[in-house]
């Protein structure tokens, strides 16, 4: 027989019938409602109910008071025997669906908690069932008026949380005692208490074997809070406090947050084991932005095994505190980056022939540059002032790349020069190409050169002496004017249009891409992704694998002579004198609107845009005005003003 649990309060009665399937019945007497159906299915339990007191246009009565959607899915026919019920037409029997989670459904401890769980005529923040108590109440619902509340006598009510979080009130669990049942009881526990732990557990299994599904669902309620542990307090106890403290370093900043917060013992934890500060370290070893930062702001002399300058190691507290500014830091740039917001440094090359600044490069101590009167000039990032010049090409220096070790020139004589990047030095020569060398780029041993001669050499380079040629490519039908590699492919631009694709191992020809509509002048390559520049004006984005062209972004108003991106920004420099900043995300996104790709224009060059390079804080950029610019988006312009460093201070705020 099927465990039964009646609800009753004068007119508003039913009857809740559960089963070993987890199947719910309701069975409602004909003034109210009855059950015509039910469904178990996944993890909800839908009832289906029929409504014989509501009238169609009631519904959104209903549903305001009821706290849930419920909706007439068809209106049933009038069965013999029930004719009298109808006679006024005023009443309509209806079909209500409710749905109910499962997981609520049997967390319930009894069937007439579960009854509340529906939510069927459950007024919402009250935490008491709604009924009519009269054929007068019922015609008051017309009138869109609420119903009143079952008021309950004191004690005949109790009041739960159910899993969802909201109040219930339902019957009390009365349970019907035998007369025999005390005296039975002790004696059971009795010989309970004599028995091993195994036939203890046995023995409980074998009664939670022959009860009902209701039984369980009680059971499961009260063992749960006795399985619960705190295990953040209870490690500390036994001496385990660094498997706490590792388990709490895996938290985000706001689980962290919400964990000092648990209690005096959490807290001692995360405090005792110096949590934030391993936080901001695992972030720095992570993110090259938070890298820089650290850099940037000097707090990276308290991260690691680093000992301040002050020589004290500061509490948790300090990394607590300093989290948010890094975080404001964070905001603040990318804010500026959005706005156009930086400080401005300028470098005057004053070349004494030609002028113009063809090429470039830097980190935070220097920045390297190829100039048009054949020298190379190395700048101190920090005084702006020249620290040295390179001399030895007989013509202008194209383009240029330095490691730790050596800088590496291509020039319009043709020749590749290395340099010592320390002293200076001339280390090694290499002719090859008969006319002027373009591009270059090395990395790892390998370095690939192009040409105004068409041809792309590949180079094994053993040390700065030892540099033997391996392979020339021969394909591209005019100047090739941009090369880039990595370990799969290398990729060359040309005047012809095209971009072709090489096998890196083999030197063999993979692919062509094409698209632009006039030679191509600059490209970067990275993972999948390739991004040109071109004499139609047009950045190009493309998928190397298969070939095909990802995006194609329009602004610039004459050729597109240099290009940078990372993983947010595409960032470009052409003839027109302009630099634009575009979303990269955005772009790689073919929902994404054309009009929203270009975050800001930066207009500060006199002349033609020659080369740029950017990270998260700056882009500099080279020009045949014969500048160096330097644009800080991390130090707001008023405090970069108050710096003797800066030599001038510029907003740019250029419309799309």
């Amino acid at each position: 027989m099927e465990p039964e649990a009646v609800l009753q309060e004068k007119a508003f009665k039913f009857m809740v019938i559960g089963n070993a399937n987890n199947q719910l019945k309701i069975r409602v007497p004909m003034s109210s409602a009855f059950c015509s159906n039910e469904h178990a299915i996944g993890k909800h339990i839908t009832v289906i109910v029929v409504i014989f007191w509501c009238k169609p246009k009631a519904w959104c009565f209903i549903n305001r008071y009821s706290g849930i959607m419920m909706h007439p899915v068809r209106t049933l026919r009038v069965q013999p025997g029930h004719t009298d019920f109808f006679k006024s037409s005023k009443w309509f029997p209806h079909l209500v669906a409710c749905s109910v989670p499962r997981s609520l459904w049997l967390s319930c401890s009894s069937l007439a908690d579960s009854m509340p769980s529906l939510r069927c005529l459950h007024t919402p923040g009250t935490g008491t069932l709604t009924a009519f108590q009269s054929s007068d109440e019922r015609e008051d619902c017309h009138n869109e008026e609420p119903p009143r509340k079952i008021i309950s006598e004191k004690n005949a009510y109790r009041q739960t949380k159910l899993a969802n979080g909201t109040n219930s009130m339902f019957v009390p669990k009365q349970r019907k005692l035998s007369a025999n049942y005390e005296k039975e009881k002790e004696l059971c526990v009795k010989y309970f208490d004599q028995w091993s732990e195994s036939d203890q557990v046995e023995f409980v299994e074998q009664l939670i074997s022959r009860m009902c599904h209701y039984q369980h669902g009680h059971i499961n309620s009260y063992l749960k809070p006795m399985l619960q542990r705190d295990f953040i307090t209870a490690l500390p106890a036994r001496g385990l406090d660094h498997i706490a403290e590792n388990i709490l370093s895996y938290l985000d900043a706001q689980s962290l947050c919400a964990a000092e917060l648990v209690c005096k013992e959490w807290y001692r934890v995360t405090s005792d084991g110096m949590l934030w500060k391993k936080l901001i370290e695992r972030m720095v070893r992570t993110d090259s932005l938070w890298r820089g930062l650290a850099e940037r702001r000097g707090w990276d002399q308290y991260l690691f095994k680093n000992k301040p300058l002050d020589g004290k190691t500061p509490p948790n507290s300090f990394y607590r505190a300093l989290y948010p500014k890094i975080i404001q830091d964070i905001e603040t740039i990318e804010s500026n980056w959005r706005c156009g917001k930086h400080s401005l440094q300028r470098i005057h090359c004053r070349s004494e022939t030609s002028k113009g600044v063809y090429c470039l490069q830097y980190d935070d101590q220097k920045i390297v540059s190829g100039l048009r009167d054949n020298t190379i000039k190395i700048w101190d990032k920090n005084t702006l002032e020249c620290k040295r010049v390179l001399t030895g090409h007989t013509g202008s220096v194209l383009c240029l790349q330095y490691d730790e070790r050596v800088i590496v020139t291509g020039s319009s004589d043709s020749t590749v020069r290395v340099w010592d990047v320390n002293t200076g030095e001339m280390l090694n020569t290499l002719i090859h190409h008969c006319e002027a060398v373009l591009h270059l780029r090395f990395s790892n041993g390998m370095m690939v050169t192009c040409s105004k001669d068409r041809s792309i050499a590949v180079w094994d380079m053993a040390s700065p002496s030892d540099i033997t040629l391996r392979r020339v490519l021969v394909g591209h039908r005019a100047a090739v004017n941009v090369v880039d590699f990595d370990d799969k492919y290398i990729v060359s631009a040309s005047g012809d249009r095209t971009i072709k694709v090489w096998n890196s191992g083999t030197c063999e020809f993979v692919r062509t891409l094409n698209g632009h509509k006039r030679g191509i002048a600059c490209l970067q390559y990275r993972d999948r992704l390739v991004v040109s520049g071109s004499s139609d004006n047009t950045i190009r984005l493309w998928d190397i694998e298969c070939g095909a062209c990802l995006r194609v972004l329009e602004g610039h108003e004459e050729l597109v002579r240099c290009i940078r991106f990372d993983n947010k920004r595409i960032v470009s420099g052409a003839y027109d004198g302009k630099i634009k900043v575009w979303d990269l995300v955005a772009a790689l996104d073919p929902r994404a609107p054309a009009g929203t790709l270009c975050l800001r224009t930066l207009v500060e060059h006199s002349g033609r845009v020659f080369r740029l390079q950017f990270d998260e804080f700056q882009i500099v950029s080279s020009s045949h005005d014969d500048t160096i610019l330097m644009w800080d988006f991390l130090n707001d312009p008023d405090t970069q003003a108050e710096s003797s460093r800066s030599p001038s201070r510029t907003y740019t705020y250029i419309s799309r």
